[in-house]
């Protein structure tokens, strides 16, 4: 399920976003600059998901919420911070809308002619392996 556009901006506006200073690569700015993001979403205060919605989430990604009831999602993958703002951004809807879509339903199907024809062969097979396997009859 798709996120509108609208919608997005509005969700946007209830993050809230701090930032720290990163591990890895940074050269000179490693130990200057707060590259790390972390992006923190009260799930339950929300006025943009419907209850139903934040149910779905809650369910779907409990692993993620902390006992505070938020969706805390961490980015230090690039150098600067607002390329990691964006990461964070992007996987924070990607997990959403993940979230959101409805399993589909499997529809029940019966072996082929062909798949049932293999399967009889491979246990011909298997069967005369096993005979060849005991010793000759005198």
């Amino acid at each position: 399920m798709r996120i509108l556009e609208e919608r997005r901006s509005r969700l946007i506006n209830e993050f809230k976003f701090s930032a720290s200073r990163s591990g890895g690569p940074g050269g000179q700015n490693v130990n200057k600059v707060s590259t790390k993001v972390e992006l923190r979403f009260a799930l339950f205060s929300s006025f943009v998901l419907s209850d139903s919605e934040k149910r779905v989430i809650n369910f779907k990604l409990a692993r993620r919420i902390n006992s505070e009831g938020e969706i805390l999602l961490v980015s230090s993958v690039e150098r600067s911070q607002w390329r990691n703002k964006e990461t964070v951004i992007a996987k924070f809807f990607m997990l959403v809308e993940a979230a959101l879509t409805p399993v589909k339903k499997r529809i029940k199907t019966s072996p082929t002619r062909g798949s049932k024809l293999r399967r009889i062969e491979g246990k011909k097979l298997l069967s005369q392996k096993k005979q060849m396997r005991k010793r000759p009859e005198l």
